[in-house]
């Protein structure tokens, strides 16, 4: 039996989305594309995921060959109230990562997928439990992992992930940057309508 998908067209530059994508064996073109983020902090952390990757998509959907789906995305680390976006520099990383030691914290990713006039918008949350970072752990971390390109500072797939975080709670691709059980039930219903 053979099992077909729709070529995705990934509009960003992330290589842990084009990874994840690859592992659900689909075929994939990525392209990074420059994008203005705007938080609209009045909205909700779910909501603020997903206006931020559906703002993304009407910016891409253009770029979109017939025989595609679009693939936009956007992943937030929020710390109760507070927001932790890609850090600035080194210092700000090793701030957000102290802010995330010893406790708990919520990673959100919102998903635009579709076509031009069919565009669907979801997202997920996941809970992550960190132990303790001391500050020479932190310094470590930033120093050889360089996580300027992940919000919160970390990746869940990185020695940080592998050391430190002893539970979750939801999806751990999504973490990485994509819920990829929610972009497969996603392409197997639009094959069905």
């Amino acid at each position: 039996m053979q099992y077909t998908m729709p070529t995705i067209f990934l509009a960003s530059g992330s290589p842990r989305r084009l990874e994840l994508l690859k592992n659900l064996d689909l075929n994939v073109r990525q392209k990074k594309l420059p994008f203005t983020e705007k938080i609209n902090r009045r909205l909700s952390s779910n909501k603020i995921a997903e206006e931020i990757s559906y703002y993304k998509a009407k910016q891409a959907i253009t770029h979109i060959k017939n025989d595609e789906i679009l693939l936009t995305a956007d992943t937030i680390v929020c710390k109760g109230n507070e927001i932790l976006v890609k850090p600035r520099n080194q210092n700000e990383a090793f701030e957000f990562l102290t802010k995330l030691s010893d406790t708990s914290h919520s990673v959100i990713t919102g998903v635009t997928m579709g076509i031009p006039n069919k565009l669907s918008t979801f997202s997920a949350e996941t809970k992550v439990y960190f132990e303790p970072l001391s500050k020479q752990e932190i310094h470590y971390y930033v120093e050889k992992y360089k996580p300027l390109d992940k919000a919160g500072a970390y990746g869940i797939q990185e020695w940080i992930g592998w050391s430190k975080i002893f539970k979750i709670e939801g999806s751990f691709s999504n973490v990485m940057g994509l819920p990829t059980h929610m972009i497969h039930n996603y392409l197997v219903n639009w094959q069905k309508s």
